[in-house]
């Protein structure tokens, strides 16, 4: 199907999308400290690089609530993007290192044990 839309063929390996998106998602649950800071610091730059769009003091505070909250919005989902690049990074060395198949086996066992220190870690700020 896409070949009738594009004049060329590319292949994507899902084995590396697959270790990747593992070992974003085990990197993004272990240092969650450092997916908070990334959060707030795209926040604060979404905030003001639109801040800069308006001529007008009235037009910006008439709608700002809902641009901040979209603006968090964009943030929370844009965080994302350094923990694929350093989980696509640790995939590849996995895979040049150890071989083909560990880079997935050892994602899936890093996303557990993230996983379970995650919730170690918020049941003890918790109590």
């Amino acid at each position: 199907m896409l070949t009738d839309i594009w004049p060329f063929q590319f292949e994507l390996d899902t084995i590396a999308i697959a270790g990747a998106s593992l070992w974003s998602l085990a990197l993004y649950l272990a240092f969650s400290s450092v997916s908070e800071w990334v959060i707030e610091q795209l926040n604060r730059w979404f905030n003001f690089a639109e801040r800069s769009l308006y001529t007008s003091k009235t037009e910006f505070e008439k709608t700002r609530k809902a641009r901040e909250s979209q603006n968090a919005f964009y943030a929370s989902l844009f965080s994302i993007v350094p923990f694929l690049i350093v989980g696509a990074l640790v995939h590849w060395g996995l895979e040049i290192s150890l071989g083909p198949s560990w880079g997935i086996s050892t994602g899936i066992l890093a996303c557990i044990g993230s996983g379970i220190y995650e919730l170690g870690r918020r049941d003890g700020s918790s109590e």
